[in-house]
């Protein structure tokens, strides 16, 4: 028995026209909204307050950022302003001393690996910052 597979299903079907469903319901928001403050206030009040809803309207219906739609910028907008966020500062030093480099180069720890205490504390703290990352939707910069 074979079946027939959908194609094409990101795009959505064009229901007013040349307009999504989505699309017109935006223009439509924003038209309205910007015809009751027409009807409602002054007309430098009205193209004050509804010439931006009226606008937003327009950019969610059409504008798109890097091929994704309006509307998930201002999410992901509302995402980063309102979520909690995780700094991390790597500290790098600087070129070492020739003494410092001097005695670096004789030490025998060197050439051990490092399987000590502090390794492990600092195993598990990486461990539980990547949980809390994965957890809380937060990226961590690739370096």
């Amino acid at each position: 028995m074979q079946f027939q597979v959908p194609q094409f299903i990101e795009v959505e079907d064009k229901i007013f026209g040349p307009l999504t469903a989505t699309q017109f319901i935006y223009l439509v928001g924003g038209g309205g909204f910007a015809v009751a403050m027409w009807l409602l206030l002054p007309l430098w009040a009205a193209v004050l307050i509804g010439g931006p809803v009226a606008g937003l309207g327009v950019a969610l219906a059409f504008y798109k950022v890097n091929d994704r739609p309006f509307i998930q910028v201002i999410e992901a907008a509302f995402q980063y302003i309102l979520k909690s966020k995780l700094y991390i500062w790597e500290h790098k030093n600087a070129e070492p001393s020739p003494e410092q480099a001097a005695e670096r180069d004789n030490d025998p720890a060197k050439f051990v690996p490092a399987a000590t205490g502090d390794r492990l504390k600092d195993l598990a703290w990486s461990l539980d910052v990547q949980e809390k990352t994965q957890r809380e939707g937060i990226e961590l910069p690739r370096i």
